[in-house]
């Protein structure tokens, strides 16, 4: 079993020292109430709604923003999970880092980029299956809209994953709280496993987000939730108590 966080955070508008500063915060509560990895939202660490302006705070996967975070990680013991402007070349990503300060950061670039605002930004990056070891547990990422193609995460499943962490930027709306009542259930009850679906919450010059972040089981059950408010997200992951929903329900044993 393991203890895993998630942030439901408002970013600071294009200012990254103090989004990781809120992220290594939220990493020494995360450590205090016995958590060892924490996920947060999508962009977060340069802010989502910060616009074109975000493509000058675009770093390399081996650049600062990672190095911070895996400090972060040495330093409190959680590895995290966290999503930045990836520079790659002459390409810039929509990109979330895995890292726990030790082994080598496992970095995953979304795929389907979700309207004219984040396709006038990235560059898509074609489906991946990401997949990393956390305290012996087989962990995946997507980010946002990726989740919300069932493909994307059946392949995660089929490859071994136990659980997927989801940075995101849901919007306030029907179809916001739609996607984190209802489809994150019914996208962990498909395919049997643990998710974390972690949301920007607030406003900014572009956007008003739903928060409504969730971490779910196997079985559809929620294990927390949040508000519309900052918060701090718990759960405990231990997949040995849903082997009787597996059972019961073994649709990658059946494909």
């Amino acid at each position: 079993m393991i203890r895993i966080a998630a942030l439901q955070m408002h970013p600071a508008r294009l200012d990254t020292g103090t989004n990781l500063d809120r992220i290594e915060s939220a990493a020494r509560s995360a450590a205090q109430a016995g958590a060892t990895l924490l996920v947060t939202p999508e962009l977060g660490v340069n802010s989502y709604g910060g616009g074109r302006k975000i493509l000058d705070l675009a770093e390399p996967s081996d650049g600062p923003i990672v190095n911070r975070l895996a400090k972060i990680a040495r330093q409190t013991g959680v590895a995290t999970v966290a999503s930045f402007a990836e520079k790659a070349d002459d390409t810039v990503y929509n990109s979330a880092v895995y890292t726990d300060g030790t082994s080598t950061p496992s970095v995953y670039r979304k795929s389907h980029l979700y309207g004219e605002y984040e396709r006038g930004l990235f560059s898509p990056a074609h489906p991946s299956t990401c997949l990393f070891t956390h305290r012996g547990m087989r962990v995946g990422m997507l980010i946002c809209y990726d989740v919300e193609f069932p493909e994307n995460v059946r392949r995660l499943a089929v490859a071994g994953a136990e659980m997927v962490l989801v940075p995101t930027a849901t919007p306030k709306g029907s179809s916001g709280t739609f996607i984190a009542e209802k489809m994150i259930p019914v996208r962990a009850f498909e395919n049997q496993i643990f998710i974390a679906y972690a949301n920007n919450t607030g406003r900014d010059s572009n956007f008003v987000y739903a928060g409504q972040s969730v971490i779910v089981a196997p079985d559809g059950a929620l294990l927390a939730s949040a508000g519309s408010e900052e918060e701090i997200l718990i759960a405990d992951i231990d997949p040995v108590l849903y082997t009787r929903s597996q059972s019961a329900n073994p649709y990658l044993s059946d494909l």
